[in-house]
């Protein structure tokens, strides 16, 4: 209804108010551009400011592409620069992705004849009034109600925390089984394929960041409170007061996130309390090492007191993300370096340091710009070469029917050839019939697009295409005079801007995210390997030691989590049939979900054992503490191989991993609580090792 009412109301203002045809085409494309082939997840208010910070950008194409069509070299050359910058631009969030393929309409649309960069003036005019006027009607027009912002989400687990850190604060100190499925589905609903697309923080921004840092905080603090156990008694009374401060700062980072006050004065007294439970045990080691432990703590004790402190170090990382995404520079919380590194970064250097972190052919990212921007090159060419008439539509028809996987284009290609073939011969009946008359078009035109526009995204690109080619010849038709030739010539441009789409579809990437998945998979859970060996030496001998270095938060660690977050995110949204037949199968029974956490895991638990002051471990537990890293390590290297699709048995099914090995069971007589700590973060490991293959088990 929206993109109906304003193509129409732009078209007929310019073509028959105003007697500019020019404009009338550029403001009915603008319409169709941004409201019909661009997929702007949100509401309409959120659309709509959407648009309007697009404008400017909408402004610099038109422009850009009408001084460069003159020539066909630098039309070509535009095409290629322009159709990459776009497409790569998804990496700014669901948001800039959506925008992008409307936006690589209206540079194709000045890209073609007529070569008049004296009409600008027109062009411009047109397109600024499509879009205002689409902005209009996306915030005022069957307005939809607005859903709940990643906010309160974050908020509602943070209460659930708060609910579940004073339960175990008490006596018998267990969560019930309706606690343990709240915890369960709070944590759920921050995950980000569970979150609608306008509401996922997932653009580069200091905002979104630390929004993503604070669910993900949110999520290991219930992970972490879920898994505590006390004995009969309750919880020591060492670890009473630790609960008691991550409950009262749960709380009071959920009134933080509903734009409430910051959470500072509940954060200072979790630092208190936690570092007089971590003195505590320093007194234990001292006394452990001097009389062999008789002033020692049971190892039950020292288990809990390690899992209460893992879950202070959770609420606090979760405290200090929240008043960081709602306060920004006047947070109130203390920014611990390291983990928040982009609390104080300019906005232009995190723009730039989430692009430099795909700028590889090893980014589902980068992957689609370059398929997308050779497509549209190629398209261009062969329409500036060949003098191919009408060849907008062949690079409208490159830029609509490329998909990510070439089982995929392959299967778009045919619907959208029988779907154009049955639009062709509607058009050339109606020509034929109609003639010059231009009235039946002018009465046809805003029925067809309510229809085309209503029943196309339902029925399929078959239908989109069908449609879509009746539609541009009722608007051609009443800018020149029409024959029924110009069903042949949309029909012939379809059919180029389809072959070429399938070139480009066979010779880049033409398995999608598939292989780049697994290949991410695998490299996350080597570099994982890297740092839990690192991890556990260090925090065995007491000292510093030097991690892989490069991006904050562990480098290249870091950096392949963002790539398999990304290219799971592409797999997840490729379809797993085409016309009844089944996509290629991945590795047999992997869980990816698990493979993810386990990277996030080894970042938080790693960062976490090495924060100073650095304790050392005696003798036997600073040995058992090494060998269990190692092998925890190399059960990561087994599960790699297994996914790595350039390794020598690519298609071998993941290794079943037992999360409570029998080492685990073993308990050096000299271990501190460093010691259970670094054991809990490696337990935590192995759950998810366990987890990734997701193959049944005997018994």
């Amino acid at each position: 209804m929206r993109v109906s009412l304003v193509a129409a109301a732009g078209f007929y203002l310019f073509r028959y108010g105003l007697d500019r045809p020019v404009a009338a085409t550029y403001a009915l494309f603008a319409a169709v551009a941004l409201g019909g082939l661009s997929r702007i997840p949100g509401t309409g208010r959120q659309r709509a400011a959407v648009l309007l910070r697009s404008l400017p950008v909408c402004w610099v194409l038109v422009v850009v592409g009408t001084y460069l069509s003159v020539r066909t070299w630098s039309a070509v050359v535009g095409m290629l620069l322009v159709g990459f910058a776009l497409a790569f631009v998804a990496v700014g969030g669901p948001r800039a992705a959506g925008a992008a393929p409307g936006l690589q309409l209206l540079y194709i649309l000045p890209s073609f004849p007529p070569y008049d960069p004296a009409s600008l003036g027109d062009r411009l005019i047109g397109a600024s009034t499509g879009v205002a006027l689409l902005v209009v009607a996306e915030a005022l027009i069957l307005a939809e109600p607005e859903p709940p912002p990643y906010e309160e989400r974050a908020a509602g687990a943070a209460l659930t925390a708060d609910r579940c850190a004073r339960r175990l604060a008490e006596p018998p100190s267990t969560l019930s089984a309706a606690d343990l499925a709240a915890a369960l589905q709070a944590g759920q609903a921050l995950r980000p394929l569970g979150v609608p697309e306008a509401e996922r923080p997932a653009g580069p921004g200091r905002r979104d960041r630390a929004l993503a840092h604070t669910g993900l905080a949110t999520r290991t603090l219930l992970h972490r409170l879920a898994r505590l156990r006390s004995g009969p008694d309750g919880p020591g009374p060492e670890v009473t007061p630790v609960l008691r401060a991550v409950a009262d700062l749960s709380g009071a980072t959920a009134g933080c996130l509903r734009a409430g006050p910051s959470p500072v004065a509940s954060y200072e007294t979790l630092v208190a309390v936690r570092a007089r439970l971590a003195a505590t045990g320093a007194r234990q080691q001292v006394a452990a090492s001097g009389a062999a432990g008789a002033a020692g703590f049971p190892p039950a004790v020292l288990r809990e007191q390690s899992a209460v402190l893992e879950a202070a170090d959770a609420a606090l990382a979760m405290g200090t993300a929240a008043d960081l995404a709602v306060h920004g520079r006047r947070a109130a919380v203390p920014v611990p370096p390291g983990r928040f590194w982009y609390a104080t970064t300019w906005a232009p250097l995190l723009w730039w340091h989430r692009l430099r972190g795909h700028a590889g052919r090893r980014s589902v990212f980068f992957q689609n710009a370059v398929r997308i921007a050779l497509a549209l090159t190629a398209a261009r060419l062969v329409a500036g070469v060949d003098t191919l008439p009408h060849g907008f539509w062949a690079t409208l028809a490159a830029l609509t029917l490329t998909r990510t996987t070439m089982d995929e284009t392959w299967h778009t290609i045919r619907l959208a050839l029988t779907g154009t073939l049955a639009g062709a011969l509607v058009t050339a009946g109606m020509l034929t019939l109609a003639g010059t008359d231009t009235r039946v078009y002018a009465v046809l035109l805003p029925l067809w697009m309510l229809f085309a526009f209503t029943v196309g995204p339902v029925r399929g690109v078959g239908w989109a295409q069908g449609l879509f080619t009746v539609l541009v010849a009722l608007v051609f038709a009443q800018l020149a005079p029409p024959t029924w030739r110009l069903a042949e010539v949309r029909m012939l441009d379809v059919l180029v801007g389809s072959a070429i789409g399938a070139v480009f579809g066979v010779l880049a990437w033409p398995r999608g995210a598939h292989d780049e998945l697994r290949y991410a998979a695998a490299d996350l859970l080597r570099r994982a390997a890297e740092i839990v060996v690192a991890t556990s030496v260090s925090a065995a001998r007491g000292g510093a030691v030097n991690l892989p270095s490069g991006a904050p938060g562990h480098g290249t660690l870091h950096r392949s989590v963002i790539l398999a977050e990304s290219a799971y995110a592409q797999y997840q949204s490729e379809p797993t049939h085409f016309g009844g037949r089944a996509r290629a199968p991945t590795a047999p029974a992997v869980d990816w979900q698990a493979a993810l956490m386990a990277g996030h895991h080894t970042l938080w638990g790693s960062q976490r054992l090495l924060e100073p002051p650095p304790t050392g471990l005696g003798p036997a537990a600073a040995e058992a503490l090494a060998v269990l890293g190692e092998r925890v390590a190399g059960r990561m290297l087994l599960a790699s191989a297994a996914l790595d699709p350039g390794g020598d048995t690519p298609t071998a099914p993941v290794p079943l991993i037992d999360p409570g090995f029998p080492e685990f069971a073993a308990e050096p007589p000299d271990a501190p609580r460093l010691y259970y700590a670094a054991v809990s973060w490696l337990e935590s490991l192995t759950a998810d090792l366990a987890r990734i293959s997701s193959a049944p088990r005997p018994g």
